[in-house]
């Protein structure tokens, strides 16, 4: 077997694992149709119950947040593309055969994150797109449009924040050499933190600095000033938080790859095998 020395070469076959497994393929393809129905049912919800809503709320209406809402369900389909493209190989012990074709890691991880971006990205912008116009068509007089400032911001940030929350996933699981524990941390963190954890005592202010919350403060019209989604910080510097995470998620996963035996077992497979033979 030829060694894979240029980038290039490493992103094509790394794009070409991406097509030809199912799990990735169903991945991106649901995160269309998930945000695009949920988007469009809840503008609607909105749009018939926006005359019994109290005088305040009305006041307070953001169009955006019936928009994007969307996103917190669909971004679950792409953190679950994210970890099947770094986690997979793990599990079926295909990381040996990866290693052997690209030697140099950090080409073959470069690769691996970039093949990963270019389809989340691809789907990102066609999917906030969609969304966008999809749930305006139901929110009917309450609608926005994007020469409505904020709104593009909204549009860019919303296609940003999902290619990010795909990079974050996957630098997860390169740090926990495990697809499913990183999908076993994953998923409560990016469900729990906004449905439930932030209605305790003490947590919210905590819970305002994870990658999720302080990414998809862009992708509303109310910032610091007031309002549902208000935060201590403005949108982009929500974004800085959440590309700091990212960043950091991406860097430590590199360490990882670089000094373990990426061809050896699983933290969690380890742990089994010890069992065993205790």
């Amino acid at each position: 077997m030829r060694p894979v020395n240029r980038f290039r070469h490493a992103v094509t076959a790394e794009l070409t694992k991406i097509c030809t497994v199912r799990s990735t393929r169903w991945a991106l393809l649901l995160t269309l149709p998930i945000c695009v129905c949920v988007g469009y049912a809840a503008s609607l919800s909105l749009r018939l119950g926006f005359p019994r809503l109290p005088p305040q709320q009305r006041r307070d209406f953001d169009p955006l947040f019936a928009t994007f809402y969307s996103l917190s369900i669909g971004q679950l389909a792409l953190v679950v593309f994210g970890v099947t493209v770094a986690g997979s190989e793990y599990s079926t012990g295909m990381i040996a055969i990866s290693l052997t074709a690209v030697p140099r890691r950090g080409l073959f991880y470069a690769a691996e994150i970039a093949a990963g971006l270019l389809a989340a990205a691809g789907t990102a912008v066609v999917t906030v797109t969609a969304t966008f116009f999809a749930a305006q068509q139901a929110l009917g007089p309450h609608r926005t449009s994007l020469g409505t400032p904020g709104t593009v911001q909204a549009v860019l940030g919303a296609c940003l924040y999902l290619t990010l929350i795909c990079a974050f996933a996957m630098g997860v699981t390169t740090i926990l050499r495990s697809a499913a524990m990183a999908l076993a941390i994953l998923m409560p963190l990016l469900f729990l933190d906004s449905q439930g954890l932030g209605n305790v005592p003490g947590l919210q202010k905590v819970i305002d600095y994870l990658p999720d919350q302080a990414g998809a403060v862009i992708v509303h019209l109310s910032g610091t000033g007031g309002g549902h989604f208000s935060r201590p910080f403005g949108p982009w510097a929500g974004m800085a938080i959440m590309l700091a995470w990212t960043a950091g998620a991406l860097v430590c996963g590199y360490l990882v790859l670089a000094r373990t035996d990426a061809t050896s077992s699983s933290p969690l497979r380890l742990r089994r095998r010890r069992r065993r033979t205790s």
